[in-house]
């Protein structure tokens, strides 16, 4: 029995890691929310031009499932992206505690009331009354979506499901555009997400022979020399 749990674990250790790591970040996370400080307001001149859409509740809840899943899903399908994808969120998420401890910040962007009275409306009200309109920078919610995208854009398994790949793509971008038509973040927070996450990726992504170029489809320039 020993060695069968010892087995599950080392299979199954990058989730046993999220795991602590989330336990760690989470509890970081809510101290920072529950601190009394001064905070730099984010904002954008172009915020005042994305208006505000209550159905983009949807996509923007959505995005819990989607990358807790994707992390599931890849851990039994493919191991070495599921670690890439784990390094991924760490790093993000390690930035993000980091940037909102030294540098509080939030936004004055919600709408004081509603115009319209519905269910997505009452979503985004217990949307505002459970998260503050604090430490949102950089977006963790483009973050991990784009981490998530680029995970499914080279895993095998969802490469050989070009429908399912597509949908999931889909979905991550309607995640990021519904930080901003919910108000719950700036411009200016998705696009430091943007580049944090393009940044990432270089560091994670760095492919380190040829074999991995085959194996993702990819033609470098070595290989055609080669």
């Amino acid at each position: 029995m020993n060695k069968k749990i010892k087995k599950l674990c080392q299979r199954y250790k990058i989730l046993i890691i999220m795991g602590i790591y989330m336990l760690v970040y989470l509890t970081a996370f809510f101290f920072l929310e529950q601190r009394k400080t001064t905070y730099h307001i984010i904002r954008s001149g172009l915020d005042g031009y994305i208006p505000f859409c209550e159905i983009f509740i949807v996509p923007y809840l959505l995005w819990f499932f989607y990358v807790a899943l994707t992390v599931i899903y890849l851990c039994f399908k493919e191991s070495d992206e599921t670690n890439r994808l784990a390094v991924f969120l760490m790093i993000g998420m390690t930035a993000f505690i980091v940037v909102s401890a030294i540098y509080p910040n939030g936004h004055r962007l919600r709408p004081q009331s509603f115009e319209r009275d519905n269910i997505f409306t009452y979503m985004v009200s217990l949307l505002y009354q459970t998260d503050t309109s604090t430490n949102i920078l950089p977006s963790i919610h483009v973050y991990n979506s784009i981490a998530v995208m680029i995970a499914v854009a080279r895993a095998k398994e969802f490469r050989q499901h070009k429908l399912v790949s597509f949908g999931m793509q889909v979905l991550g971008l309607l995640i990021i555009l519904s930080t901003m038509f919910l108000k719950q973040h700036s411009v200016v927070d998705v696009m430091l997400a943007l580049i944090l996450a393009a940044v990432v990726q270089v560091i994670v992504y760095r492919r380190p022979n040829e074999q991995e170029d085959v194996e993702t489809g990819l033609i470098t320039k070595r290989s055609i020399q080669s």
